[in-house]
């Protein structure tokens, strides 16, 4: 008989009550805990609620059989372990046998059940378990004891190795190497970081002062002279930034600190330091101050650009100047945030054309766009979105998009360095020719023409105004990269625009 609080968990499953009624009458003298199932599903519940170290599970079940369950309960990682023992009446043949411990039995009983039998098999798993439970409380605290002495131990360590904490420190750091030069022999010791951080191999690299001064950048030989004339006018502490080329060839910025250690008659008898790699730091402050550089770059452009908007926009009244200049600057906005996300590499045109007339876009016939795939650098970006802007804004007032049936359509195609893109508007208002050309049109002359080098001619016909633009890629007379840099007031898009006008005016008488 088990102590109630050392019994352990049988789970019985068959389908036919008085067979778990004569299971547990049987079994009760062992004096566990019983749990019973009727089905499959019945025994899976239970076994996910309960720690249960022996199933005893008929083979012929309905629904679930005794095989399949087991095969279940097996491949639970939670129950792989967990004894299992058939009970059958018909399939007691070797083959039979064979299959119930391939799903995982460890015994076979055949009915009749004989009731001395079955409590011997059971009992002898119940104690495994038990056994087994009991073994792993024990392995516990005995994990629990080594952890506690192996902290006292780490603790006593830790005092012991105080006085060698620049070293422990250069150790756990990783990117650090410490050493000890014996100040009376001469001799050098290094550990495995420092061999790390000169780059060369402890088993062939001798360290003395010749080979060390070998690996220095000559600029910094001096600073290794200068630790002995430190040490030798009674300092006890050195720090120094120098350089080193490693056998490869590259180059590594370090940063060196020594301390001395002295005799009773204050005498030098050793000094020992740490080397830090500080490379990686190095190149992320020249990428930071770099990063600034950049971002000032832009942002000058950005203004730049934004100036030559605010100067050079025309309107009838103050609410329409408003509205055209916050049309444009929104329109640069899109392509800054397209530009941002690929870190200012360029802007693939299909999206920049989807984004600029994304707001026009209110069915799914309005607007077509259609062309291969272009990367654009952003300078021509930043200039064919505020094109596009220019034509979707006209559109929206005069021509297709002012219209409800109105559509655009915009194509584009490759040829050789040339981007050939085409603007057609269908199905809005009655076109006319202008008597003179406004600011939008001026600016998209203005934009790829003088400032990208390119095309641009606007036919227009009576169902719509039909525009092309041809855009080189390839930077364009220095300014491609740079579309808006200058003093405030004096932008490469603001003479770019003025120099249009006059272009225009001349093509046009006024």
């Amino acid at each position: 008989m088990s102590a109630p609080d050392d019994r352990v968990n049988i789970l019985l499953v068959d389908d036919q009550p008085a067979k778990l009624l004569s299971y547990e009458v049987i079994l009760r003298e062992l004096g566990e805990n019983l749990l019973v199932a009727s089905s499959g599903r019945e025994a899976l519940e239970t076994l996910l609620k309960n720690d249960v170290a022996v199933v005893l599970l008929d083979v012929c079940m309905p629904e679930l059989d005794g095989f399949e369950l087991a095969a279940m309960i097996r491949d639970h990682p939670r129950f792989q372990k967990t004894a299992m023992i058939f009970i059958s009446a018909i399939q007691v043949t070797d083959i039979d046998h064979l299959r119930g411990y391939a799903m995982g039995a460890v015994d076979y009983v055949p009915v009749p059940v004989i009731p001395e039998v079955l409590r011997a098999k059971v009992k002898v798993f119940a104690e495994l378990y038990r056994k087994t439970r009991e073994l792993e409380r024990l392995n516990s605290e005995l994990e629990e004891r080594v952890r506690a002495r192996t902290a006292e131990l780490e603790a006593s360590t830790a005092r012991l190795l105080e006085s060698e904490q620049r070293r422990s420190l250069a150790i756990a750091a990783g990117n650090m190497g410490s050493w000890d030069w014996d100040w009376l022999s001469g001799d050098w010791i290094w550990d495995e970081g420092q061999y790390r951080i000169f780059g060369v191999d402890p088993e062939t690299f001798v360290v003395n002062p010749e080979t060390v001064r070998e690996l220095l950048m000559p600029e910094d030989v001096e600073g290794l002279a200068k630790v002995v004339e430190h040490f030798s006018n009674g300092s006890r502490a050195y720090e120094t930034e120098f350089r080193i080329r490693r056998p490869s060839g590259e180059i590594r910025w370090c940063i060196g600190t020594a301390a001395a250690s002295v005799d009773g008659n204050d005498r030098v008898v050793r000094v020992s330091g740490v080397t830090v790699d500080i490379t990686e730091r190095k190149r992320a402050e020249q990428r930071q101050n770099l990063l600034s550089r950049e971002v000032d770059h832009r942002g000058k452009n950005a203004l730049a650009l934004v100036q030559s908007i605010v100067r050079l926009t025309r309107a009838d009244n103050i609410k329409a100047y408003s509205r055209a200049v916050e049309g444009r600057i929104a329109a640069l906005a899109r392509v800054h945030t397209i530009l941002s996300l690929s870190s200012w590499e360029g802007a693939e045109l299909t999206g920049l054309i989807e984004e600029e007339l994304a707001p026009f876009a209110t069915r799914e016939d309005r607007v077509a766009v259609t062309g291969p795939r272009v990367q654009l650098t952003p300078a021509t970006a930043q200039t064919i979105a505020l094109a596009l802007h220019e034509l979707a804004t006209n559109a929206a007032k005069y021509g297709a998009l002012s219209a409800l049936e109105g559509r655009i359509a915009v194509n584009w195609q490759l040829e050789r360095d040339m981007v050939e893109l085409e603007w057609e508007e269908n199905d809005g208002p009655h076109v006319t020719v202008p008597a003179s050309r406004g600011f939008g049109t001026r600016s998209v002359i203005a934009s790829i023409e003088t400032q990208l080098g390119g095309r641009a001619s606007f036919d227009w016909r009576p169902e719509g105004l039909l525009c092309r633009l041809t855009v080189p890629l390839a930077e364009h007379a220095g300014q491609h990269d740079q579309p808006a840099i200058g003093k405030a007031g004096n932008s490469n898009g603001e003479a770019a625009i003025f120099l249009a006008e006059r272009r225009v005016q001349g093509r046009a008488g006024g």
